[in-house]
């Protein structure tokens, strides 16, 4: 009877030991991430990515057109892109792929989302090689990637003739500048030698109103977001199912537990 109870004993210490660790794993992946500005420390905006089919769509248009000449995205596939919002090969194919492979020839549907770059050329051209942009939602966070594609404005000493407020110097163009227009950013001294940023003064429009170039944005971060973890709605889903199937396995155990010690007296 003895080593009765030692066993039921040990049967509620795991199951509890299990949920916890459930409980605690499921809390991690849902978490968001915090993101913090590099550089100029400047105020990020809030972002909520989305993941519907269409979303991703644009956003991926906007990524292949406006990105992919110089970045790579290369930890995924079109393939995968494709079965994940419901698009056919040949609609990839036509739509999303303008690369070719080493040997001059169409990129595959299971290729790998590259850039036609080289390295060196990168070296070249810009001093250093633009970054894999496919986990960058994940090393940046999605409120820094959405507050950076907003925050270009004109600068003429930069070699670019562009700037950002949330990563002061960078490298890289304003390749959407003929969506969003130029902006000119308006600083304020602090009255200790430091300039304080204030906000932004458009000064040409683009093709895009306000609203539609924020709408843009959205489309491409989301898309950025699904890069770094385009698993995570199945991820959750799963999540939810284990549990499900915790709580009813710890009811069991439960109900178990009491029908082994009805018979026990208690001292």
């Amino acid at each position: 009877m003895k080593l009765l109870c030692l066993d039921v004993l040990a049967i509620r210490k795991a199951v509890s030991s299990l949920a916890v660790a459930f409980f605690t794993l499921s809390l991690a992946a849902i978490s968001p991430q915090v993101a913090i500005a590099a550089g100029g420390g400047a105020e990020l905006a809030h972002f909520t990515p989305e993941r519907s089919d269409r979303t991703l769509q644009r956003g991926a248009k906007i990524f292949v057109n406006y990105c992919m000449s110089c970045h790579t995205a290369d930890y995924h596939r079109y393939s995968h892109f494709a079965r994940d919002v419901g698009l056919s090969d040949e609609a990839v194919i036509e739509n999303l792929i303008f690369t070719t492979d080493a040997k001059g020839e169409p990129t595959k549907i299971g290729a790998l989302m590259a850039s036609n770059m080289t390295k060196e050329y990168a070296r070249e051209a810009f001093g250093a090689v633009p970054p894999n942009l496919a986990l960058v939602s994940r090393s940046r966070g999605v409120d820094w990637l959405y507050s950076y594609m907003k925050s270009f404005y004109l600068d003429d000493s930069r070699p670019m003739g562009a700037n950002n407020i949330v990563y002061p110097n960078v490298g890289m163009p304003h390749v959407l500048a003929d969506l969003q227009g130029w902006q000119e950013a308006t600083f304020e001294s602090d009255g200790e030698g430091h300039e304080e940023f204030v906000g932004f003064k458009q000064i040409t429009a683009g093709k895009l109103s306000p609203a539609e170039y924020d709408s843009t944005i959205t489309d491409l971060v989301s898309f950025l977001d699904y890069l770094g973890d385009p698993n995570r709605e199945a991820r959750h889903s799963l999540g939810i199912k284990v549990m499900l199937f915790l709580l009813i396995f710890l009811v069991l155990a439960i109900m178990l537990k009491k029908e082994y010690w009805k018979d026990i007296p208690h001292s």
